[in-house]
């Protein structure tokens, strides 16, 4: 709703961790005459970034996680991009697993705290140079994106960048009912397991050497989806998950 109304006037933040978000809040707190979307969340969430990367990468609105990938400055085999604090906690266990089953993977990490800087600069002030775009996202690899709110909107924003035929979004599609919260994850496909999933899909050269591997993370959904409905909470390796990159 908010980004129908003009461009100059509408700005829209996902912090991906408390760190972020102080940084952002004082950005929107300072401004004037805009109106500042921020979207986070109030439970007690990890912190993926110390202080002064925080302050910096809310400044960026938008960067390479380099100590979460695994492409090492090289041509990744495929971008993993996250906006909003839920969908990066799901990427980065993603990534967690693809560092564990398939290390050879190149894989890039993207967040993305100004939602405007996924438009060009003819279409927002904050919009992000076609040339800087292509370097981060690539302009030919497959981009699995995990967003917070309807998929649609990160198509709207990028459809005419160079490697839009190549992106593939998830998020919320109106699926939930009273549950746990990543049993609310799992019902959009936004959960760690199907982003892996989406990556087997979407990466040519894993072609069927990773059958297994992709009938292993469906069988790990269902098993967990059966232990929310037997123990009414989430599995503990969910609860108790941090990066151990």
């Amino acid at each position: 709703m908010v980004l129908n109304k003009k461009p100059e006037i509408v700005r829209v933040y996902l912090p991906p961790d408390a760190n972020t978000l102080l940084p952002v809040a004082d950005h929107c707190l300072r401004s004037r005459d805009y109106v500042n979307v921020v979207v986070a969340g109030k439970q007690p969430a990890l912190n993926w970034l110390s202080m002064d990367e925080a302050v910096a990468h809310a400044a960026r609105g938008i960067g390479i996680w380099e100590w979460a990938g695994s492409d090492d400055g090289a041509d990744p085999d495929v971008v993993l991009a996250c906006a909003g604090d839920i969908p990066t906690l799901e990427t980065l266990a993603a990534v967690d697993l693809l560092r564990r089953h398939l290390p050879d993977l190149r894989v890039r990490v993207v967040n993305v705290v100004d939602l405007m800087r996924l438009q060009p600069p003819r279409e927002h002030p904050h919009g992000l140079p076609d040339t800087d775009y292509d370097a981060i996202f690539t302009t030919d690899k497959p981009v699995i994106f995990a967003f917070h709110g309807y998929p649609y909107l990160i198509h709207r924003l990028t459809y005419r960048r160079t490697g839009h035929d190549h992106l593939h979004v998830r998020g919320f599609r109106e699926e939930g009912t009273t549950t746990t919260p990543f049993d609310m994850v799992m019902m959009n496909d936004l959960d760690r397991y199907h982003l892996v999933m989406d990556v087997i899909d979407r990466v040519p050269s894993l072609g069927g050497s990773v059958a297994q591997l992709r009938q292993h993370m469906a069988d790990e959904r269902l098993r967990l989806r059966a232990y929310t409905r037997e123990h009414g909470e989430d599995a503990p390796e969910i609860r108790d998950w941090t990066w151990s990159g």
